[in-house]
């Protein structure tokens, strides 16, 4: 038994120890969805939906959103990035400490399953399993016999993890949650992110592993080759000039239909009316140009200030791929620069645009 199952069977006893002792009044954790390899969240009061509960590598909704929905006294199932957003919710007053249950899940990263297509030019639904081993991934194909049957891959392929791992995964700081009132396994190290490396280096990790599968090889270098031609979906802003900045969240807002998706998913984004919304003053068009786009995202970046803890939702929910997290990882890098303020870390601090301190104005304003 490996050990999201151990967590999994521990999760339904604790969820269900807290239902029976009326301890909390709903629970919220994973199910798994309606496509292969994905899961969906549930809500439930019942004891025997927890026979649903699931852990494993796809469960990468941020459940933090919602909590100030719900009325009652909750327990909620919480990665690392889903704690902070929780912690930040309590600094805004948005929910009550004492309302909750956090049972708090360490993170090893969660598994985008767009990029395990790409690498391996298979849909979904062509695989018959995917198995995260430590620092490796296992992907065995289904193989139909002549009966039509499936028959189990004989030879899996087998991917490095820092390749097919969600990019907010690669880059966590905290992936053990900060606050919780039950851990299910052992606490997690944050993971260097593999998602700056140079082709050279991923080359050369390749090689020295002395791997026999020429297929495992060739998907890491074409992995390696497609992050640095498409290096500006992790932009570093310190690299790229202001027209090349310009030119390029330009061309991306142009494919924008201001679906609210990245709005609607956001836990830090809990305002009842939105100022899009307004129309004394009308703050922007509703016809989803280009120019309104990108003032629509510049303006919720500066409201999530010292709220966004890069959970990547607002990216991953995305339909036309935007890479929206480039956007909200520059203001949070600002704000850990400017305030040395990281959200969520302290439900007892105040919220960042809440607090001055005499020193800040000093270096902040020149």
């Amino acid at each position: 038994m490996n050990s999201d199952s151990r967590m999994q069977q521990r999760l339904r006893h604790e969820a269900g120890a807290l239902l029976e002792q009326d301890k909390v009044d709903r629970i919220i954790g994973f199910e798994p969805g309606s496509l292969k390899f994905t899961t969906t969240p549930l809500i439930t009061k019942i004891k025997d939906d927890l026979d649903r509960l699931v852990i494993n590598p796809f469960i990468v909704n941020n459940l933090a959103v919602f909590l100030p929905g719900l009325k009652g006294r909750i327990a909620i199932v919480s990665k690392g990035c889903d704690s902070r957003s929780i912690v930040s919710l309590i600094q805004d007053n948005k929910v009550s400490r004492d309302d909750l249950v956090i049972i708090g899940i360490p993170c090893p990263g969660m598994i985008d399953l767009r990029k395990v297509e790409k690498l391996t030019g298979k849909d979904r639904d062509e695989m018959d399993d995917i198995i995260r081993e430590g620092d490796k991934v296992v992907i065995r194909e289904g193989i139909r016999d002549e009966g039509y049957g499936i028959t189990p891959d004989p030879y899996p392929l087998t991917l490095e993890v820092s390749d097919v791992l969600f990019d907010n995964c690669l880059a966590c700081e905290f992936p053990t949650p900060q606050d919780y009132d039950i851990l299910l396994g052992e606490p997690v190290a944050s993971r260097q992110s593999a998602a700056g490396e140079s082709v050279e280096s991923q080359e050369s990790r390749v090689e020295s592993r002395g791997e026999g599968d020429s297929r495992a090889k060739r998907l890491q270098s074409e992995a390696s080759s497609e992050r640095s031609v498409s290096g500006l979906q992790t932009i570093n802003y310190r690299l790229l000039t202001r027209q090349q900045r310009w030119g390029f969240w330009r061309k991306e807002f142009r494919r924008c239909i201001r679906c609210y998706a990245c709005r609607n998913i956001c836990p830090s984004c809990f305002c009842k009316r939105c100022f899009v919304e307004e129309s004394e003053p009308q703050w922007l068009m509703p016809v989803p140009r280009w120019q309104e786009n990108l003032m629509f995202q510049v303006i919720r970046n500066i409201h999530l200030a010292g709220r966004c803890t890069d959970c990547g939702e607002c990216e991953r929910s995305c339909p036309m791929n935007i890479p929206l997290r480039s956007l909200t990882m520059e203001m949070y890098n600002l704000v850990g620069e400017l305030f040395n303020f990281k959200a969520g870390m302290d439900k007892d601090a105040p919220p960042l645009m809440t607090h001055y301190e005499q020193e800040e104005a000093e270096d902040l304003i020149r």
